[in-house]
């Protein structure tokens, strides 16, 4: 049985190319973050950069991976004859490939997806086909490096777009992450400490590079998620004195901040300066050492626009994501995964108004399925996920059809050498019970 998504009669690529026209400019400059949203995410493969959206003016480290130039036939297909080559293409491949699509990808895409869900939820998925030779994962790449983990050795995880990175996981690289345990263990030590406890244990967040995974399982560390925060956090205060927390702030902080732990108990990291630009003293007395890293879609709320909703809709429920700044989810009526926004939504009363602070791919889909209430974005301005946005109908039909002739493009396989201790990591994971 396939578990996908129908497509809303207004998607936000919809919305976006109705203000694409020259008349629409000045329209287009006020309700999008950037005009190039207008223009096909092949025009940017050749550039360096995350791309229109959200993480527009992120810098891009070295090395980021680039797509090649689309094959004329897809970037000169219309959206229904592109529609068509995937259906044909799924047909001929059936058991064969597996579609996995994020929450926050385009609906074009979406609709096409046999799983849709966040990033571990799919990655889940991706076990319970192990009858596919292919995983076709329309989300981003530490996504399909965590696809390509758990899945079988002789399935081969395709992304789509390589230009779809994540600029969350790209803050926080093997090397930086790599120099900071050094510093910490010059100043902690090695040894355990009272109660034989480690001196930190270090949590990374599931929005980072396998090469972090890896990172975690051979220090004693873990993989988290933004709905099991919480629980990987007490797995890891079981262990350990401290928590050294990449690559968002935010999550680290929010959740530890919900666990009773004060906030000058958890200094920020900055991997360009000396000791993260702490005293000895103060990371002495540190419980969580949160890197400098963010989601750029969810820095994007603010307390504003959520005083802004309660004033147009007097009794609104406003949820927002968790990588949202501590002021926001303070000031919003809860916070929560992107699965927990949608189970919230679905089990409210007929007739509730929803402001979500998560990103609008999702949240205009929200609205579509849910006629039954009122929801809308707490960012009025339209700014997609940067990355996942460059996840096209025309790059799935090219790998779908390269898949029909036996050619896999596109494959992401995780080095052996740090697939090994990256599953250890996910595996403490998937042992922690919320």
């Amino acid at each position: 049985m396939t578990e996908t998504i129908p497509v809303p009669g207004g998607s936000v690529a919809t919305r976006i190319a109705l203000l694409s026209g020259p008349a629409q400019a000045q329209a287009r400059a006020a309700a999008t973050c950037t005009p190039g949203l207008a223009a096909d995410p092949w025009s940017f493969d050749t550039v360096p950069g995350y791309g229109p959206g959200a993480s527009l003016a992120d810098p891009v480290p070295a090395g980021t991976p680039r797509q090649g130039e689309l094959p004329a036939e897809y970037r000169e297909a219309g959206a229904a004859e592109l529609d068509e080559r995937i259906l044909r293409a799924k047909a001929a491949l059936g058991s064969r490939v597996v579609i996995l699509g994020h929450f926050y990808q385009r609906d074009e895409v979406v609709r096409h997806a046999d799983f849709v869900g966040d990033s571990f939820q799919l990655a889940r998925a991706a076990r319970s086909r192990p009858e596919a030779e292919a995983i076709v994962f329309c989300g981003v790449h530490f996504m399909a490096e965590t696809a390509d983990l758990l899945s079988g050795p002789d399935q081969a995880v395709v992304l789509p777009n390589l230009a779809a990175g994540c600029s969350m996981a790209d803050m926080a690289d093997a090397d930086s992450v790599a120099e900071c345990w050094e510093q910490l263990t010059m100043l902690y030590g090695r040894a355990p400490e009272s109660g034989g406890k480690q001196p930190v244990i270090p949590v990374t967040y599931m929005n980072s590079s396998a090469a972090l995974k890896a990172f975690c399982g051979e220090n004693g560390g873990i993989v988290c998620t933004s709905s099991n925060a919480a629980s990987v956090l007490e797995w890891a205060f079981e262990r350990g004195q401290r928590v050294l927390f990449f690559p968002d702030q935010h999550l680290g902080r929010n959740t530890a901040k919900a666990m009773g732990i004060p906030l000058e108990a958890m200094p920020l990291w900055n991997p360009r300066l000396p000791l993260g630009g702490n005293t000895p003293e103060r990371l002495l007395q540190a419980k969580v050492l949160l890197w400098n890293g963010f989601c750029s879609v969810h820095k994007r709320f603010t307390v504003g626009q959520i005083d802004q909703a309660r004033a147009d809709h007097p009794g609104v429920r406003v949820i927002v994501h968790p990588e949202c700044p501590m002021p926001v989810v303070d000031a919003a009526d809860e916070s929560g995964s992107t699965d927990y926004i949608q189970k919230a939504i679905a089990a409210a009363p007929a007739g509730s108004t929803f402001a979500i602070g998560t990103e609008i791919n999702m949240v205009n889909r929200l609205a579509a399925q849910h006629p039954e209430h009122t929801i809308f974005c707490l960012d009025p301005v339209i700014c997609p996920c940067s990355t996942m946005y460059r996840i096209h109908p025309g790059y799935l039909a090219w790998v779908l059809e390269g898949l029909m002739t036996g050619e896999v493009r596109n494959r992401i396989a995780v080095p052996d050498a740090a697939a090994a201790a990256a599953r250890t990591a996910l595996e403490r994971m998937l042992a922690v019970r919320p």
